[in-house]
């Protein structure tokens, strides 16, 4: 008989994974090997926040005359580094367990394109076309496609619009997690009717307009050293970090903030219905995968 592996991609009520005899000669997996194959691909998206997270918090545990002059000058290139190497290695170990093919990797490809496209759509308040594509395309194929395709889409949209810097890896990282949570909540809310559905991830998209600024002031306040109520320098306690964090946060970046995250909330509100549902038509679409096991003796 057989045993299904999921598929990267996740929908609500796909059909049933075909279970086909196996031919004569057929091995099965090895035991242990099924579980192998889920905990490599799982370890490398542990990784990704692992190293996200570690990109954007280490510069508080440093002295002061250790942080250099500009905000990640020497690391930033390493850190694009490994998250490119570990995109590539996530999507070959998918490739190789079975749970993406041919079909998956060129969605990813049409709808990272598509959403750097959508960078070049400036919105009211400075917000942008970039943010609600992933999260209705995370919600609709889960968390893992939706990791990937932010990532990915943030790496394009920096080539079409000529923003490589050393902020990029951070970009990719933020929108990545936005993705990953995206499909998180869409596990969740596939069970709504559609229009409910879409106003929880409405809800969604406009605390990310907020989460995603403030994520992104990390990867350069640390080093904006000073003596003002709204810098940081080594030292201080937790509670005063964050009390100073929210001053600095409030002072710059809340109103832009707020006009992307009405921004997302209005574009995801207006478009979700159709958007998701043609996502979601595509993902019942996509073939289950399956793995063969030796027929049993008689």
């Amino acid at each position: 008989m057989s045993r299904t592996v999921p598929d990267l991609v996740s929908a609500p009520e796909r059909p049933p994974s075909r279970r086909v005899p196996a031919p004569a000669g057929a091995t099965a997996l090895p035991a242990g090997g099924w579980w192998s194959a889920r905990a490599r691909p799982l370890a490398v998206y542990v990784l990704m926040v692992v190293l996200g997270a570690a990109a954007f918090l280490y510069p508080f545990w440093l002295p002061g005359e250790a942080l250099p002059d500009q905000a990640h000058a020497g690391d930033a290139p390493l850190v694009a580094a490994l998250v490119g190497a570990l995109v590539v290695a996530a999507v070959t170990l998918e490739v190789r367990r079975g749970t993406m093919n041919g079909s998956t990797v060129a969605l990813l490809g049409v709808l990272s394109a598509a959403s750097g496209l959508l960078r070049l759509l400036d919105l009211p308040g400075g917000g942008s076309g970039i943010f609600f594509l992933i999260v209705l395309a995370g919600a609709a194929f889960g968390p893992r496609f939706g990791l990937l395709l932010g990532i990915c889409s943030m790496a394009l949209s920096a080539i079409v619009t000529g923003g490589i810097g050393p902020w990029l890896p951070f970009q990719m990282l933020a929108l990545g997690w936005m993705g990953a949570g995206a499909g998180l909540v869409g596990r969740f809310t596939s069970r709504l009717p559609a229009a409910a559905e879409v106003g929880v991830l409405a809800a969604y998209g406009w605390v990310w307009g907020f989460l995603y600024g403030a994520i992104m002031n990390l990867w350069f306040w640390p080093y904006a050293l000073g003596e003002g109520e709204l810098s940081w320098h080594p030292g201080l306690s937790l509670g005063e970090t964050l009390h100073r964090y929210w001053s600095f946060y409030v002072a710059t970046s809340l109103p832009w903030d707020a006009a992307g995250a009405l921004a997302n909330a209005v574009l995801i509100a207006v478009t979700g219905l159709a958007v998701l549902a043609s996502m979601r038509r595509f993902a019942h679409r996509l073939e289950p995968v399956v793995v063969l096991d030796p027929l049993d003796a008689p």
